[in-house]
């Protein structure tokens, strides 16, 4: 991604305000259940640390990714605040090293990025869960152009279930859905929303 979009979200994060609030998106955590017990697990996008430190508090060990310096150090100073440990690496998500048989789930809130990226990315992460892994993911909706309280404007930014299944075949549905719900999170998510949310698992040989 280029430099003008890290620009972007140090420009946003940069601010003394955590602009997408401190507490864990709801569905993250109504779908805590869903996590192996005391997992590693990788939040991408994870901007300002909000869903990581719900993460280290129910005794995962997190990892983070973000372009963000600013989202960076928030972040690390919300764990700092908590007593928890967060470990925090300021990548692409096109370029990030995934590893392979590495997660035991990996969580992506409002990670917004371009179709040839969502491929990319998908397929590296597909490949870094552990057998039993989980990936958890809540996206807006095409539909949230018509609601405008937040997200992207660029349509090919948004998902469906439709796009999501053609990259996560094979792999065991526990969660899937298109719906409207209220997203109020800090100053950019602000109300009734139509968003994508999927759960799927990693099976032995998927």
């Amino acid at each position: 991604m280029s430099e003008d979009v890290q620009e972007f979200w140090n420009q946003r994060f940069g601010r003394d305000e955590y602009v997408y609030g401190t507490t864990p998106n709801t569905f993250l955590q109504s779908s805590a259940h869903y996590f192996p017990a005391n997992g590693k697990v990788l939040c991408i996008a994870e901007g300002e640390g909000r869903n990581a430190l719900f993460l280290c508090q129910q005794g995962h060990t997190v990892h983070a990714v973000d372009l963000s310096t600013e989202g960076k150090a928030k972040a690390e100073r919300l764990a700092q605040q908590h007593g928890v440990s967060l470990e925090y690496a300021i990548c692409d998500l096109n370029d990030f090293d995934y590893g392979e048989n590495q997660w035991n789930a990996i969580v992506s809130i409002f990670a917004h990025v371009d179709s040839a990226s969502r491929a990319n990315i998908y397929r590296k992460a597909i490949a870094s869960l552990k057998p039993g892994g989980i990936f958890l993911l809540e996206s807006y909706h095409p539909r949230q152009l018509e609601y405008g309280t937040g997200g992207p404007k660029d349509v090919g930014m948004l998902v469906t279930l439709e796009d999501l299944r053609t990259h996560f075949q094979g792999l065991e549905v526990l969660h899937e859905a298109e719906l409207e719900r209220d997203v109020t999170e800090g100053t950019f998510h602000t109300g009734n929303a139509y968003v994508t949310q999927l759960i799927v698992r990693k099976t032995a040989g998927s």
